[in-house]
């Protein structure tokens, strides 16, 4: 036995890439009905790789919805309890044709490995989990307490997550929580998130004429719904990339002098980040720095848009409806019920005469969320790097 964590880390790299490939064949798609045994599968695979880990009092908790996994090691007296989040849970994979290899298939090359989940959140939730076992086994002891809480229903908005918190509070009760979701800088520079953006989600749904009608014979009588949709979708932003929704920026607070002077010392390379995406162009909100836009201005996103005869050829049909997804991303003082009620009044103020218009907010929701720059544990990271 190695005393050092590092060296130990090191010396089971291969086992740990093991550890991950295997992890990523799991096609845990919280999304579709037909992967939710995946899930479970996941669940077990997460508590058992705790267990090998050291700690103590694993158990898989079943919820309405996807499992969670928890797990702790308390034995540092008088010491801080850090609980890790993460979740085991991937995005569906669809459109299958653009993956070089299957998604579930992990692909390695030139170090770096290929996979749904690799990044979010399975290759990220892992590593604390190796890091933990690597002082375990190296120390047999940990300079703090810790507990492990990792979910099976992240990728769908976390819906039942509230009620087990709430019904958990003592056995999650801590003194900090680190988010093992996210990405860092680049390759060689770690990132500090200090807030995330929040989540309002809403389907729209356009209606015409009571069943598809022929073109031929109908065609220019009345609005058809997928340009009704569109001239609806259309009334949503300025040119000027501002939201037009009254009231969407009322509770957005106004940015400090301090704070864009913090965000304009970190490095932007404007054709980097328009090769890197692809793109000609950029766009947004008027007035802000990409960064600003980034990190401190809420958006409204349409995320999906579909109706009509959508397989190859022709068909010389007007659909009966069509329908269209959007999400917003929340900054601090907005939360996502607001936002969606003033969405949805926008939408029916707006709608063009001769189609009905069905908004439902989604279950997909969170508020957005900052901790103070000075927080003892930012601090403490800070120290460290």
């Amino acid at each position: 036995m190695t005393s050092n964590w590092q060296e130990y880390l090191k010396a089971n790299e291969k086992a740990y890439v093991n550890d991950l490939v295997e992890f990523l064949k799991i096609p845990s798609i919280s999304s579709l009905e037909e992967n939710q045994n995946d899930v479970m599968d996941a669940a077990d695979w997460v508590a058992e790789r705790l267990l090998r880990a050291g700690i103590d009092h694993v158990k898989v908790y079943p919820t309405a919805g996807h499992p969670v996994v928890y797990g702790d090691w308390l034995h540092a007296a008088d010491k801080p309890t850090i609980l890790i989040y993460g979740h085991f849970d991937t995005q569906p994979v669809d459109p299958v044709n653009l993956w070089s290899h299957p998604p579930f298939e992990p692909f390695i090359k030139n170090d770096r490995i290929y996979a749904r989940g690799a990044s979010d959140d399975k290759g990220n939730m892992l590593a604390p989990i190796l890091t933990i076992e690597a002082f375990l086994k190296s120390r047999n002891a940990l300079p703090v307490n810790i507990k492990f809480f990792f979910e099976g229903q992240e990728e769908i908005g976390s819906p039942q997550l509230p009620e087990f918190i709430a019904a958990n509070k003592e056995m999650l009760a801590c003194d900090l929580v680190i988010s093992a979701d996210g990405g860092q800088w680049d390759e060689d520079q770690p990132a500090l998130l200090t807030g995330l953006r929040g989540l309002c989600a809403l389907q729209v749904d356009v209606f015409g004429a009571k069943s598809d009608v022929h073109s031929g014979v109908y065609g220019g009588a009345f609005l058809n719904p997928i340009q009704g949709l569109v001239q609806l979708l259309a009334t949503l932003h300025g040119s000027d990339g501002r939201v037009t929704v009254k009231g969407f920026y009322d509770s957005v607070r106004s940015l400090e002098a301090e704070e864009r002077a913090q965000i304009e010392q970190i490095p932007f390379d404007e054709a980097q980040y328009k090769k890197d995406l692809g793109i000609k162009a950029l766009f947004g909100e008027a007035g802000y720095s990409i960064y600003e836009r980034l990190w401190t201005r809420p958006t409204l996103e349409l995320n999906g848009i579909w109706g009509g005869f959508q397989d190859s050829g022709t068909k010389t049909v007007i659909p009966r409806e069509a329908h269209a997804k959007i999400t917003c991303r929340l900054v601090p003082n907005q939360t996502p019920d607001d936002i969606a009620a003033a969405i949805q009044r926008h939408l029916d103020a707006h709608a063009p005469e001769g189609i009905s218009v069905v908004v439902t907010q989604q279950s997909s929701k969170a508020d957005p969320y900052r901790i103070p720059n000075d927080h003892p544990g930012n601090q403490a990271v800070r120290e460290i790097h």
